[in-house]
């Protein structure tokens, strides 16, 4: 009886162990997926600022400036 009383609480204690294991896991590959998210729509919002900037050449090359003119005033230069 006393051996079987044993066997439990060690079994017991793996199990809790298994479960924060499992848990810690879990935990991860939720951040792990959330922070995936979050570059995912960086990139959207890069393109978009892109696209935005390669209209802001287009426009400043049209009114006859060089491309290199057209790049540092999309910049913000003068």
């Amino acid at each position: 009886m006393t051996e079987e009383s044993t066997n439990k609480k060690k079994c017991g204690g793996k199990s809790k162990a298994m479960f924060a294991y499992g848990f810690i896991q879990l935990g991860s590959s939720v951040v792990s997926a959330i922070a995936l998210a979050a570059i995912a729509f960086s990139f959207c919002s890069i393109k978009q600022e892109s696209k935005i900037f390669n209209e802001c050449v287009e426009e400043v090359q049209a009114t006859g400036k060089s491309a290199s003119d057209a790049v540092r005033f999309c910049n913000g230069g003068k």
